[in-house]
């Protein structure tokens, strides 16, 4: 990692005399984000092909379906933290490079799955290459990024995860239909392989020892990860929520489908965090946060109260403007004040509320639609928000770092 922060304090000297913003788009920064690109999309790609392999070809129903996606949240939600520990010991690109080859070799044995334990069990063994990959390239983004502008690098980080599974499931229907399963497992695994390919060129990436910290400061569980993944969870609960029942609701709404909704949300999300990509940073994130979670509050409540076709519209305009600026804010709240040999553990710790929210959500949620009804789904997700944004004000988190849109270095 010497190399790297050699690089960026050379560019700050020269943005500081140009009175210009220091670069964040570097080759390095661009290696990191396609390798993203590849990686996430060849997720995508499982995204439609594995519920349909085993209703067809593995005779499974619903619940062998949501054991099959749900094992994958299960074995990257325990590891996250032990991969955030392991990004700073080790560096990020070992991380990359071997969770992107462990998801390879966990799909090459979905081609000879022929039962649904089986397949399980490969299941697992991608949350593994999840884990290690997500938490080495978020940390690597975080590293290459000047402070003031992290959160503009993982508004621009997270385009890869966005693009990569909205594209990824079109390519496997594709496949799918005009060459079959194992064909959308062999683009799945070229896919994987293009992003190892691209890691390896990246250094090693491995963190500065920091004077007054030690082995003894690599914790499994960094407390400065704690908060922030709850009030990530208190987002992620309601949208997991909202992504999975929308298209049954918007039919009990008489629409034709969800189509709609669901591409204006993504939209929404990548267009802010393209065009928008500096506004946690000017706006600065511990507020962004707080608007965020508030936004989210909103937009969920609106789609919970105002139960027609124009309140979904509306509702999902709101909580797709709550979700955009969420993430990178948080994520840069999280590493404001810890060292650069810290925020993998961090990362790891905060990350993994993302695998909780997304398996604790939807199952949650759906006693909440037996019992109540779907719209009580999202003013549960609204309530949830809601705590998340007292959390916040409550133990006033962020605080340690100024809300000008500059973070601690």
């Amino acid at each position: 990692m010497m190399r790297t922060v050699t690089i960026r304090r050379r560019g700050r000297g020269v943005a500081s005399s140009a009175t210009a913003r220091p670069t964040l788009l570097t080759p390095m920064f661009l290696t990191v984000a396609v390798a993203g690109l590849a990686y996430f999309t060849a997720d995508g790609v499982l995204l439609p092909a594995l519920p349909r392999y085993v209703t067809g070809a593995l005779g499974g129903g619903d619940v062998a379906v949501g054991l099959v996606m749900g094992a994958f949240s299960l074995s990257a939600f325990f590891l996250r933290p032990w991969a955030g520990s392991q990004a700073d010991l080790r560096g990020r690109r070992i991380l990359m490079v071997a969770g992107g080859s462990i998801f390879a070799l966990s799909v090459v044995g979905y081609l000879v799955a022929t039962s649904i334990p089986l397949l399980v069990a490969m299941r697992l063994l991608t949350g593994v290459g999840e884990a290690l990959f997500f938490v080495g390239a978020v940390a690597a983004n975080l590293d290459l990024a000047p402070a003031e502008r992290r959160g503009e690098a993982m508004s621009f980080a997270s385009l890869s995860l966005y693009i990569g599974i909205g594209a990824g499931p079109f390519i496997g229907e594709t496949v799918i239909e005009h060459l079959g399963f194992r064909a959308a497992w062999f683009v799945s695994i070229g896919l994987a392989v293009v992003a190892v390919a691209l890691s390896l060129r990246l250094p090693p990436m491995r963190p500065e020892a920091v004077k007054g910290t030690g082995p003894e400061k690599h914790r499994l569980v960094h407390p400065a990860g704690l908060l922030p993944g709850v009030v990530l969870l208190a987002t992620i609960w309601g949208m997991a929520g909202f992504l999975v029942f929308v298209p049954l609701y918007s039919r009990d709404l008489g629409m034709a489908g969800s189509g709609l909704v669901l591409g204006l949300f993504a939209g929404i999300v990548v267009l802010i965090r393209s065009v928008g990509a500096r506004i946690p940073d000017m706006v600065g994130p511990a507020r962004t946060t707080r608007i965020s979670l508030g936004l989210s509050a909103i937009g969920l409540a609106t789609v919970g109260l105002w139960r027609e076709p124009g309140g979904l519209i509306v509702g999902a305009v709101v909580l797709g403007i709550g979700v955009a600026l969420f993430t990178p804010a948080l994520f840069a709240l999280a590493v404001a004040d810890v060292s650069p040999n810290e925020r993998g553990a961090v990362m790891g710790t905060t990350s993994a509320f993302l695998d909780l929210g997304f398996g604790l959500g939807p199952a949650t949620l759906g006693f909440v639609a037996a019992g109540v009804g779907r719209s009580g789904t999202f003013l549960v997700g609204a309530a949830v928000a809601s705590a998340g944004l007292g959390l916040v004000l409550a133990t006033k988190l962020g605080v340690r770092s100024s809300d000008d849109g500059r973070t601690s270095g």
